[in-house]
């Protein structure tokens, strides 16, 4: 029976994401389509209010915008949890965010990284959760969906990588806001509040008072997980009956997790015309998500060797930090979504995971490219793409070419700044925070799982998923500033050099196909994908994952 769970949420996941991908080409597209006589009003009406020019941009102009949007909406949501306690819609009369607090918070909704060092029922209001955590959760996604689909305009050879803002708006009222509200009314149809009252005061069998907090949760939930952003209105995310009280709602969850990331390789086939190799992307990335899968599902079902050793009864797997309504299956299968997806939503306990069963959402962040968040995660699906070509090419002899166009040392050097920069912005404030006390201070398990704890919390902020093993006493000034400028850096960087790679391929001449050209729409490049992302991606990590997990399970 699990296994009958797992594969058709999988095989329902595949078969909306087909449709969708043809969606949002048609939705994003350039050329004139069905849908605008639908939107056109409403994005004309949007253009005009916000004084916004529909003409194309270059790449740096296209980043500017980028950045400078963002750099506005940091500015703006910090100010309001900082003053959310003199703001209307505090029922629990909840005071301002303390400042470095409120830094770590806003640089990650707006990194779509959804990193939490404070609990959503108790350290935010409702006008917060609704003007900066929605909100962000909103426009974060939109933003790496326009960036992707930019760099598709420009690898592909498109004459202009078209105009950020457009395709921003375009993003947001054609895709996130209409599948956001079917989605929220699917979850309140599952039993998740949609509130503006105030906590609810009930009286316990044993006669006393229990507050229960409440607000407006299915809003918040549904593009939360359709945005890959994960930050949850309660401090115990998806676990919570309130975020998730159902099976049903935890698959709600999960697809809504995989739609858009599983979507986009199909975009990319449709606005490329190479639908081959768009399903070869699709194969390589849901062979690792499956080797993935396999892993945490037997390591969680075999049980925990300690537990077992001092008397406790394995038979059901290992149960500790998951909800027995989900099980094994739809928990390990949703904690391989959110951290493939780099949505970080958990509707179990991570830091509670068997060592080998941490090891793999540990993997799925170093790589970041196993369908990834919305937009970004494919990008860094091409830029390994571009790497196993170039590779190819240095090994038979060729110049390496990419959909027409010649990979030449330019794009090498930004691509290779890309892939080194993950690891980097990783592994040494790791090492900052084992080596000194005021970051080693806060694990609360000094063996191989404490080395763990402190890798998966800047993994996960390397990888914009935010996660994490939360034994970690993460909300001190060292973790919410580190945290901060590791969410910033990893998402920015690459978003940049991932432009100037696709504005400097736009502009080559395209090289017809021959006979030596190295052809991406077979089993072959499947095969070699699949090893570059391991050998270039897993191997970088390999010595701290045999510090961490690898040593904690040979330990036990």
């Amino acid at each position: 029976m699990d296994l009958f769970q797992i594969a058709l949420v999988l095989a329902i996941a595949l078969l909306i994401a087909i449709p969708m991908g043809k969606y949002i080409a048609l939705s994003l597209s350039l050329e004139r389509t069905r849908l605008d006589r639908v939107f056109n009003p409403i994005e004309n009406f949007i253009y005009k209010l916000s004084g916004i020019s529909q003409s194309h941009m270059n790449w740096k102009q296209y980043a500017t915008a980028l950045l400078i949007s963002n750099f506005v909406m940091f500015g703006l949501c910090y100010l309001i949890v900082r003053l959310q306690g003199i703001l209307p819609f505090n029922p629990s009369e909840i005071g301002g965010m303390e400042a470095l607090l409120s830094f770590n918070t806003i640089s990650s909704f707006l990194t779509n990284t959804n990193l939490q060092h404070y609990s959503g029922e108790s350290g935010l209001s409702y006008f917060s959760q609704m003007t900066v955590i929605t909100f962000l959760m909103m426009t974060t996604p939109a933003t790496g969906l326009a960036l992707c689909i930019a760099f598709i305009r420009g690898i592909s050879g498109h004459k202009s990588l078209g105009n950020f803002y457009v395709d921003l708006v375009r993003s947001l009222t054609r895709i996130f806001i209409p599948s956001s509200i079917v989605v929220g009314l699917l979850l309140v149809g599952q039993g998740v509040p949609q509130t503006l009252d105030p906590t609810a005061i009930a009286t316990t069998l044993e006669g006393e008072q229990q507050q229960i907090s409440r607000g407006p949760v299915a809003s918040l939930e549904s593009i939360k997980h359709l945005g890959t952003n994960g930050g949850g209105f309660f401090g115990v995310n998806a676990a919570h009956p309130f975020e998730n009280p159902t099976p049903f709602s935890n698959v709600i969850h999960m697809l809504s997790m995989l739609l858009i990331p599983m979507a986009i390789p199909f975009t990319f086939g449709y606005m490329t015309k190479k639908r081959k190799l768009s399903w070869m992307l699709t194969g390589a990335m849901s062979i690792i998500f499956l080797a993935m899968l396999v892993t945490i599902y037997v390591q969680e079902s075999n049980g925990n060797q300690v537990l077992a050793n001092i008397g406790l009864s394995q038979d059901a797997g290992s149960m500790e930090g998951k909800e027995v309504r989900f099980g094994i299956a739809q928990s390990v299968l949703f904690t391989t979504v959110t951290t493939a997806a780099t949505t970080g939503s958990v509707n179990n306990m991570h830091d509670t995971l068997t060592p080998l069963g941490g090891f793999v959402p540990l993997v799925l962040m170093m790589l970041n490219n196993i369908f990834g968040g919305d937009g970004v995660g494919f990008v860094n699906i091409i830029m390994y793409a571009i790497l196993a070509v170039f590779i190819a090419g240095l090994m038979v002899g060729r110049t390496p070419e990419f959909l027409g166009r010649k990979i030449d040392a330019k794009e090498m050097k930004l691509i290779a700044i890309t892939i080194l920069i993950h690891p980097l912005i990783i592994l040494v404030p790791s090492a900052i925070a084992l080596t000194t006390e005021m970051g080693n201070s806060a694990i609360s398990n000094a063996s191989f799982h404490g080395i763990s704890q402190v890798i998966y919390e800047f993994t996960s902020s390397a990888a914009n998923n935010g996660s994490g093993f939360e034994g970690l006493g993460d909300n001190t000034d060292f973790w919410n500033i580190s945290t901060g400028l590791v969410m910033l850096f990893g998402r920015y960087f690459s978003m940049i050099a991932m432009l100037a790679v696709a504005a400097s391929l736009m502009v080559k001449k395209p090289v017809p196909e021959t006979i030596g050209t190295i052809r991406t729409d077979n089993s072959t490049f499947l095969v070699f994908l699949i090893a570059t992302v391991l050998v270039v991606g897993a191997l970088t990590f390999f010595p701290v994952l045999a510090l961490g997990p690898i040593a904690e399970a040979l330990t036990m």
